[in-house]
C-alpha cells in the first residue's frame, strides 16, 4: 500500500501539473497575453508546481527534511541527471545569455540558500525574502523579454504554442478555469499522498526522511523538467533544454522554499547533515556549470556523461551514508583524491583550450 500511495501521488502530481500549465497558459493566451510572457511565467511556475506542493505540504505537517531535501536534491537532479540524459542524446548548445545571466543568478541564489540556512533554520520572514526575490527575477525577466529579438520570441511560440484553434476541445474559458481547479486539486492531493508515502518508505528503509527527500521525492517532483528537457532536445531545442534546468533551478529555491518556509509554522530547520553536505553539493554543481557551459557554448556528449556518473555517485553516498556501510570510507577517498580532482583537471584543461582558441 505505501508503494501505491506512493506512485498514485507521484502520478496525481505530474497530471495535476499538466492540467495547471494547459489550463492557465490557455486562459492567459485567451487574453491576449504574449506566448513568451506566459512560457516566462505561467510554464516556469506551472514545472516546478510539484516541488511547491509537496514542500508546502511537508512543511504544513512539520516533515520539514522531506521540505529541503525536496528543494536540495530536485537541484543537484536537475543538473547532473536532466543535463546529462539531455546531453547525451544530443550535444546541448548553450546561449550565452544563460552563460552570462542565468547561471550567476542560479548561483547568487545557491549562495543566499547557504547564508541564510547557516544558523540551522530557514525563518518565515526569510522565506518571504525568498519570494520576493522570486517576484523581482519575474519582473526582470518580464521586461527582459521586451526587448527579446523577434527570432527569441518565434522560438517561444513554437515551445510554447499558441491558443487552440476553435475546434480545440479546451478552447472555452469554463474548460480552461475548470483544468486550473482540477490541476490545483490534484496537485493537493497527490502532495499528500506522496509525503505519506515517502515517510512510510523511510520508517520502512530505516533510512531518514531527508535521504527520501533528496532522493525519491526530488527525483520523482522533478519529471516534469525531465520530460520538457528531453523532448526539446529531441525536437532539435537544445538551448531550451537547457534554459528549462537552469530557471527551474533558480525557481526552486525561490519560490518553492520560500513557500515551504512561508508555509511551515516556526520556519523550516536546516538539518546538520545538509548543512554540511548537501547544500554544498548543490553550490558546486551550480558553479560547475560556468566551466562546463563555457567551454565552447555546449555541453558535449562525455560531459552529459561525466554529470550521469557523479549523480550515480552522489546517490551512493547517500545511501552508504544512511546505511553505515563499510564501503563509504573507501568510496569517499576514492572521490577525494582520484575523481573530483581528475575532473577539475580536465574542465580546466577545457577552458584553457577555449581560452586559447585551440581545437578541443
Amino acid at each position: 500500500m505505501t508503494i501505491v500511495l506512493f506512485v498514485l501521488g507521484l502520478v496525481l502530481l505530474i497530471a495535476g501539473a499538466e492540467a495547471l500549465v494547459r489550463g492557465a497558459s490557455k486562459l492567459a493566451l485567451s487574453f491576449g497575453i504574449s506566448p513568451l510572457v506566459v512560457g516566462l511565467t505561467v510554464v516556469a511556475f506551472g514545472t516546478s508546481s510539484p516541488e511547491t506542493a509537496v514542500a508546502v505540504q511537508s512543511a504544513y505537517v512539520g516533515e520539514v527534511d522531506i521540505a529541503l531535501g525536496n528543494v536540495v536534491g530536485s537541484n543537484i537532479f536537475n543538473v547532473l541527471f536532466v543535463l546529462g540524459v539531455s546531453a547525451l542524446i544530443a550535444p546541448l548548445v548553450v546561449h550565452q545569455q544563460l552563460i552570462r545571466q542565468e547561471v550567476p543568478i542560479m548561483i547568487g541564489v545557491s549562495l543566499l540558500l547557504l547564508a541564510l540556512a547557516y544558523d540551522g533554520t530557514i525563518e518565515r520572514w526569510e522565506g518571504a525574502l525568498f519570494l520576493a526575490g522570486l517576484a523581482a527575477y519575474t519582473g526582470f525577466l518580464l521586461r527582459q523579454s521586451r526587448r527579446e529579438t523577434r527570432a527569441v520570441r518565434e522560438e517561444y511560440e513554437h515551445e510554447f504554442g499558441e491558443p487552440e484553434p476553435p475546434t480545440g476541445w479546451d478552447r472555452g474559458r469554463p474548460v480552461q478555469l475548470l483544468l486550473i481547479v482540477v490541476g490545483v486539486t490534484m496537485l493537493v492531493v497527490g502532495s499528500n499522498w506522496l509525503v505519506d508515502g515517502a515517510v512510510a518508505f523511510a520508517e520502512y528503509l530505516g533510512v531518514s526522511a531527508l535521504v527520501i527527500g533528496l532522493t525519491i521525492v526530488a527525483a520523482g517532483t522533478s519529471l516534469p523538467e525531465v520530460a520538457t528537457s528531453v523532448l526539446a532536445t529531441l525536437k532539435g531545442e537544445r538551448d531550451i533544454a537547457v534554459g528549462n534546468v537552469i530557471g527551474s533551478s533558480t525557481f526552486n529555491i525561490l519560490c518553492v522554499l520560500g513557500a515551504a518556509s512561508v508555509a511551515a509554522p516556526d520556519g523550516l530547520d536546516v538539518a546538520p547533515a545538509v548543512l554540511n553536505f548537501d547544500i554544498w553539493v548543490m553550490l558546486a554543481v551550480a558553479v560547475a556549470c560556468l566551466p562546463v557551459f563555457f567551454t565552447g557554448n555546449l555541453v558535449a556528449r562525455w560531459e552529459g556523461g561525466l554529470f550521469l556518473a557523479y549523480y550515480a555517485a552522489y546517490t551512493a553516498y547517500l545511501l552508504l551514508f544512511a546505511t553505515g556501510h563499510d564501503a563509504l570510507g573507501p568510496f569517499s577517498l576514492a572521490m577525494l583524491v582520484f575523481v573530483i580532482p581528475l575532473t577539475l583537471v580536465t574542465l580546466a584543461v577545457g577552458a584553457w583550450r577555449e581560452v586559447r582558441g585551440a581545437p578541443r
